[in-house]
Parts: structure tokens; sequence; C-alpha cells
């Protein structure tokens, strides 16, 4: 954790601060003018409020944001987290593009449609004409 010493004073909104006798980090997420009480999120995502008297007492430091960002919620995947691992080496990424040709699909069928068949069922044949009783042989 990586922390400034510095005197505390008014707790800032959007600050993150360490509880030294605790070892705990918190976010300040608002302060009630009313009630004088300083509003926090706990990095485990707890929210709490403290009194503005007691914040004046408490041993507190400045903190850094937390890299991990996790800390406030249940159970997330490490696919969820967005981060992307490879296997490659440095001389991988040295290596050109490989050129990337796209292979056609079994659907893609490029035969014009008129030479289609449209019900699957093999090859086109010559329809034969059935000679209707109107018709002259």
């Amino acid at each position: 954790m990586n922390t400034v010493a510095v005197p505390v004073g008014r707790p800032e909104i959007g600050q993150w601060y360490l509880h030294q006798d605790k070892g705990e980090m918190f976010l300040v997420t608002g302060y009630d003018d009313e009630a004088r009480t300083v509003e926090i999120q706990n990095f485990d995502g707890d929210v709490d409020e403290i009194d503005a008297a007691a914040w004046s007492t408490m041993p507190l430091e400045r903190a850094a944001e937390p890299e991990d960002w996790t800390g406030p919620l249940d159970d997330v995947e490490v696919d969820d987290l967005g981060l992307s691992e490879t296997d490659m080496s440095a001389a991988d990424w040295a290596e050109p593009l490989q050129s990337f040709e796209p292979q056609k699909e079994a659907w893609e069928d490029e035969t014009p449609e008129e030479e289609r068949d449209p019900e699957d069922e093999g090859t086109l044949e010559e329809e034969l004409s059935v000679d209707s009783p109107d018709s002259v042989h």
C-alpha cells in the first residue's frame, strides 16, 4: 500500500485513507453537514459513517487508490476484469505479421441463384415439360 504521511485535516470526498490502527483502507464518499458525519466506503464495500469530531482524532493517512479495485465486489471472475494474458515472448512480438486470407465457409455458396437447387435435391436437371391436354402434338 502506498501511503503518504500528511496531516489529514478535513476529509476530502473521493480521497482514499488508511486507518493506521486497523490497517484498513476506505474511501470518503460524502460529508453530511447537518449530521456532521463523514460518509465512507471500506475497501470491502461496507458503507459507514464517522462522526466529524472523531475524524480529527483518528490516526489516518491519505492513501493512493488501491490497484485492486475488486475489493467491494463479490465473486469477480478473472475473465471479468478485462485483463488479457498471452504466452508471447519478445521474439514473437518481433516476428512480422502473417498475411490473413479469409477462407470461404460452407454456407457461402457463390453459385448464381438461378443455378442453385432451391430444395437441395442434388444436381439440377432439366425439368421435363408435361404436355397439357390443350397442347397439340
